[in-house]
Formats: structure tokens, sequence, C-alpha cells
């Protein structure tokens, strides 16, 4: 491909870009480019809609950002928390749905900040690599939900004040039973 039929195609792709945005819904749009303003290519806005926004980020930038959409658009705790095993990844991925009570703007509004962490194929919670930071200090509502990924998945959130089991017996010794690999005995 010529660098003139590169340059065609590129600005052809960022017109479908430019006419995609102004079919956004308005207000969520400003919160996404909030978020983009400041953190850049730290964060990737995977989908607006109405009502609802996903950003993705690096682990190693989780906090501050949900820092800034805690402070700065006044999202002010975590609806749930979730993780989705990706295995030929080799990556876990978490993803806290944020809202708020405060600011009647954003009462319909869903933020989800979605983030990975390694996956290992021979899981040991807590002594492996599956690790995140935990967002606890930052939205105090994620304290079990973040429990419960921790035993349901394997992932340790580094600075969570409690990681233990939340409803898996304390003995249990198989694999966490959210991953694709788990296999449920005596099927």
């Amino acid at each position: 491909m010529s660098d003139t039929d590169s340059r065609k195609q590129e600005e052809t792709e960022t017109k479908l870009v430019v006419e995609k945005q102004d079919d956004l819904p308005k207000f969520e749009k400003e919160q996404s480019n909030k978020i983009t303003e400041k953190f850049g290519s730290k964060t990737e806005i995977a989908f607006v809609k109405p009502d609802r926004v996903r950003v993705n980020v690096k682990k190693e930038d989780i906090l501050e950002v949900a820092s800034f959409i805690r402070d700065e658009l006044h999202y002010d705790h975590a609806e749930s928390v979730t993780g989705i095993d990706f295995p030929t990844d080799k990556e876990i991925e978490v993803v806290y749905h944020l809202g708020s009570y405060t600011d009647p703007k954003l009462g319909r509004q869903v933020l989800s900040l979605a983030t990975r962490a390694p996956r290992e194929d021979v899981p040991n919670p807590g002594n492996d690599s599956t690790r995140l930071p935990s967002l606890r200090d930052i939205f105090y509502s994620v304290e079990f939900h973040e429990r419960e990924c921790f035993e349901m998945l394997g992932v340790f959130f580094e600075g969570h004040p409690d990681n233990r089991r939340l409803l898996l017996p304390e003995d249990w010794a198989d694999l966490p039973p959210l991953r694709k690999d788990f296999k449920i005995k005596g099927r």
C-alpha cells in the first residue's frame, strides 16, 4: 500500500470515528472525554452508550484513574465487581461497576472500570502473580466484592485489609471455581 493510499485510509477511518462520536450520548461522551483528557493513552474508552461508559486501564494506573473518577467525576461507590477468566490470553479481567448515590446527574449512570491481571495456570492465590491493587481505600464498597474475586478467581488484591475466604470452605484445595479450567468432580 502506498503512502497516499495509507493516508486516505487513515483519513476515512478518522472521519468514521468522528461521525460515530457525533452519535454518542452527550453526557456520557463528556464523562469519557474528561478521563481521556486527564490520562491520555493510560486509558482506553471501550464504549460509550446511554447511561454507560467503559474504561479499560492497566493495573499500574488503576488507583490513579479510580481516584480521579471518585474525586472529579463524583462516582462514589462500586455497585458490583466481577471477574472474567481469559485462559488463552493468560489473564483475568476484573470489572468495577461504579455509580453515585450523591450526584443526581449520575443516578442512572454506570461507569465500568476494567483492568487485567496475569493468570497462572496453576494458581496459588496470594502467592502467585495474579495480583491487582485493591480499590478498597477509594471505594469502601468493594470490600466483599474483592474478597469474592479473590476466592472465586484467585485474584489477590494488594492493600486489601481482609483477603480471606468469603464463600468457600477454609480448606478448599481445588482451583478457584470460576476459572474456566475448573472441573466439577463426578461429571
